[in-house]
């Protein structure tokens, strides 16, 4: 079924529309929480509270890219069972090992939070991100938004896995001189 016609459905209320959603996107979304979560219970939660906060999103909302809004809503609500669950004690998983390897470009605790508006920051990132070529921009995004591990990123692009872990570096490093370059503090 088409997007604007799942779309359509939550708008009329039915509850077809959840059945539909989950039938097209299940795996992609639960593929996004694992990789947060680390833990199969914990992700098909997360799926599940997606497709709630999608039914009493919509209306008023009505996403244009069906895939987009649904990735998004399942990333903040895996993140938001990770921060819950991990208070005391982080285990791995691809959103704790991907934010480590983010902190050299970015500040820990609050200096970013207290003096930076964060809108200024992910329009810098946003920016630097349009100076890339599509595809290391799409290998930087595969990485650090969907946090898919360097191997599915390396295998989706064809390239070999150390390949990507150079140009992921080296896109941090540029991602922290430009992020310097524009006032940032790092």
């Amino acid at each position: 079924m088409q997007d604007d016609m799942i779309v359509a459905l939550y708008w009329e209320r039915n509850e077809t529309a959840v059945k539909e959603t989950e039938q097209k996107y299940g795996k992609y979304l639960l593929k996004i929480a694992n990789h947060i979560l680390a833990d199969l219970e914990d992700s098909k939660e997360s799926v599940n509270d997606t497709y709630l906060k999608a039914w009493n999103s919509m209306p008023p909302h009505k996403p244009e890219f069906l895939a987009a809004f649904l990735s998004k809503i399942t990333r903040q609500l895996s993140i938001d069972i990770f921060r819950a669950r991990n208070r005391q004690k982080r285990r791995a998983s691809e959103y704790a090992l991907s934010l480590s390897e983010l902190e050299e470009c970015v500040s820990k605790g609050n200096v970013t939070e207290e003096s930076v508006d964060l809108h200024l920051l992910a329009g810098a990132i946003n920016d630097y991100l349009y100076t890339l070529s599509p595809k290391v921009r799409a290998v930087f995004v595969g990485r650090y938004y969907y946090l898919d591990s360097v191997k599915e990123v390396a295998a989706y692009y064809g390239m070999s896995e150390s390949k990507t872990k150079s140009m992921l570096h080296r896109t941090r490093i540029g991602l922290k001189a430009y992020l310097q370059k524009e006032g940032f503090q790092l």
